[in-house]
């Protein structure tokens, strides 16, 4: 099993076409031989996703296969620039679109998992009566976020503005993941509250190490530390 990560930067003009190419490119990918799950995704401003931060010009797709990234020639043409990461599952516990969708996946704590960047996916099904106190809680964290030492690149994604949200948060190591984690105030909250506000239908969390890294950096917005 392999897991990338494909994000591509789209001129202005290539909007319309791009948010075609969300529809159209959808059954295609997964009928790709060796394809087991595939989403494809907007992305937010910042490490938010959400009704007001959406980035019209960064798209992105998340593959699991049983070989090589399946490609994606149409998204290659219309983007200025490009980049992908290939990622190995270390662990993952929850649902996306009611499948697990990195199945055989280990539960490597992190002081086991090896040295060397790691990536966090998070993603969820917001409950519609919740929503609201969701948006208003989760800023803080965003912000936080950002200021994280030892992160080197966060940004949101979804697969709709409202309702279907997630992040995706590159970090230097995992020394510099759990520290954020459980020592960050505005996260512990949140994470506290969870279990009984009860803000997702569904949620998936997962865990990567970072293998290899193609193209442009600056397209997740990479901070080199």
């Amino acid at each position: 099993m392999t897991v990338h990560l494909h994000v591509w930067r789209i001129p202005a003009a290539a909007w319309p076409q791009a948010l075609w190419r969300m529809a159209a490119d959808r059954r295609r990918v997964r009928a790709v031989p060796g394809v087991r799950f595939a989403k494809l995704l907007g992305t937010g401003r910042g490490a938010g996703f959400g009704p007001a931060r959406p980035d019209p010009a960064r798209w992105a797709a998340l593959t699991v296969s049983d070989g090589a990234a399946p490609p994606f020639p149409h998204w290659d043409r219309l983007a200025v620039a490009w980049c992908r990461l290939d990622l190995e599952p270390l662990s993952s516990r929850g649902a996306w679109a009611g499948r697990d969708p990195f199945p055989g996946t280990g539960t490597a704590p992190p002081g086991e998992a090896g040295t060397g960047p790691v990536l966090v996916l998070t993603r969820a099904r917001l409950r519609p009566w919740r929503a609201v106190a969701f948006w208003r809680a989760i800023g803080p964290v965003g912000a936080a976020v950002g200021r994280a030492p030892g992160l080197l690149a966060a940004f949101g994604i979804g697969e709709a503005p409202l309702g279907w949200q997630g992040t995706v948060s590159l970090w230097r190591g995992h020394g510099d993941l759990l520290d954020f984690a459980y020592r960050q105030p505005e996260h512990l909250r949140v994470v506290r509250r969870t279990p009984t506000v009860r803000w997702y239908a569904e949620e998936l969390f997962a865990r990567f190490a970072v293998r290899q890294v193609s193209g442009d950096t600056t397209v997740i917005g990479w901070r080199r530390q």
